[in-house]
């Protein structure tokens, strides 16, 4: 099939449409996982608090289904940024050109090499990065303040009660909290650069 000049922009156009219908997915896809992850420490932390006789590592049972959660969307937020960006291309490239009159050079290059070798813009550690710092650490850390109140409700020894078993409670206390500094520091480790 010959594609000829005044085939480009019907093209471009619905490539544009197909791109944000692709986008609104992808962004759909992300507020579920979100939602998943919200529900489950919600539900979690009130049956650990609501019932006397639940063990306390339930939450520790939260906290890892929340960083399953954040591992599903920190992949979902990379092909999101793909595909943001290349609605961003076309705006810019296209559509800017088009308004101003002024070809954009280099645009359809980046577009055609997004197309045709999608990989997203950001690496995985960069994209759970973001998707911490915007949800899941603040999930965790409200998790971490559940913990805390069911073991001061459950005993007020607070680091004896910490005890899981054979593992004594300043060691469970000293993981979590390893757990805490690890994930607040890749949170706060990338910032995404400027949008294009």
């Amino acid at each position: 099939m010959d594609v000829t000049d005044r085939d480009i922009p019907t093209a471009l156009m619905h490539l544009y449409r197909g791109e944000l219908g692709r986008m609104a997915i992808y962004r759909t896809r992300l507020d579920i996982t979100t939602n998943w992850a919200v529900g489950t420490s919600a539900a979690l932390t009130t049956f650990a608090l609501g019932q006397p006789e639940a063990p306390h590592f339930v939450f520790g049972l939260a906290v890892f289904l929340v960083l399953v959660f954040l591992w599903m969307e920190a992949r979902r937020y990379r092909f999101y940024e793909l595909v943001r960006r290349r609605v961003r291309l076309l705006e810019v490239g296209f559509y800017g050109s088009v308004l101003k009159k002024t070809p954009r050079e280099g645009w359809v290059d980046s577009l055609w090499e997004s197309l045709c070798k999608p990989h997203p813009p950001i690496g995985y550690r960069e994209a759970v990065s973001v998707r911490l710092r915007r949800h899941y650490l603040w999930l965790v850390v409200a998790i971490y303040g559940g913990w805390v109140l069911k073991l001061w409700i459950q005993e007020h020894r607070f680091v004896e009660a910490a005890a899981i078993g054979a593992v004594p409670g300043p060691a469970v206390i000293g993981m979590a909290a390893l757990l805490l500094t690890v994930l607040t520091g890749i949170a706060f480790s990338y910032q995404l650069p400027e949008k294009e």
